[in-house]
């Protein structure tokens, strides 16, 4: 049904709530990157689109001509800013919620082991990096590795991080209820040493596993002893082995994908 009629522009219902939802993925959009240097460069895309409108608009072909081709590279610069977010989605949207009953680990027999392993590493002053496996396959990050292939046993992820032994130096990821590598390669998170400098190369390895997959990365530092879990892209602080198994019994849960979805979206402090 027509509302009214701006020149020759034929306003809908349909139209007002278009530009509605429009608007409103705009502005999450906004709010994401405030406070950014990307939000500058976000901004003046917008701009770009607008005046392109108007010129359209207006019937002025040159400067419609010239912004059209400003804005096709559009595509390319939102692809670059979000990169991170829109594959973070892409993971997300491709869990069916068959894929996600099916994929669901069920390590909580051994979650208590992982909890004591790291206490056990904070007494003795060690550092450790324990990444668990969740929906997202992690073959090509054991690959990077030592293949172990064990069973979860304490005593072999306290022998693992002793800084004696030769595979100490790097992430031990587990998967189908085992151990399946040590001195694991992660990718580092670039986000964070930007935001907090006093972040070391384990915690960003953590939060880098953290932010490309739906992975957990278990996180105690060699430094100052502290236990912390990395998940989607957030660090969390353990107050020790105990406070750390009641998180991971919490987070090694499937989550709805439309939860995910939505923490993508959610204004970052």
């Amino acid at each position: 049904m027509e509302l009214f009629k701006i020149g020759f522009l034929s306003v809908k219902i349909i139209d007002i709530i278009d530009i509605l939802i429009v608007a409103y993925v705009f502005y999450k959009l906004y709010t994401i990157m405030r406070g950014t240097i990307a939000s500058q460069i976000f901004f003046a895309l917008l701009l770009i689109i607008g005046l392109s409108f108007i010129a359209q608009l207006l019937n002025m072909q040159a400067l419609g001509w010239l912004l059209g081709r400003l804005t096709e590279i559009w595509v390319i610069a939102f692809i670059i800013l979000f990169q991170p977010e829109i594959r973070r989605l892409l993971s997300i949207l491709g869990k069916t919620g068959v894929s996600s009953i099916f994929g669901k680990i069920d390590i909580n027999q051994n979650i208590t082991e992982i909890a004591n392993a790291s206490g056990e590493l904070k007494s003795r002053g060690w550092g450790g990096l324990i990444v668990i496996s969740r929906t997202t396959g992690l073959q090509n990050i054991i690959e990077t590795g030592e293949l172990i292939q064990s069973k979860i046993n304490q005593e072999l992820l306290i022998s693992i991080f002793n800084p004696r032994s030769p595979l100490h130096d790097g992430a031990v990821i587990i998967q189908s209820n085992k151990i399946e590598a040590a001195r694991c390669l992660l990718p580092l998170s670039e986000i964070h040493i930007i935001r907090n400098r006093s972040l070391g190369t384990r915690h960003r390895a953590g939060l880098g596993i953290s932010e490309t997959t739906d992975a957990i990365a278990v996180i105690v530092s060699e430094e100052t002893g502290q236990i912390s879990i990395a998940e989607d892209g957030k660090l969390k602080r353990c107050e020790d082995e105990k406070d750390l198994e009641k998180k991971l019994r919490d987070l090694l849960v499937s989550e709805s994908v439309t939860k995910s979805v939505k923490s993508i979206f959610a204004e970052k402090k």
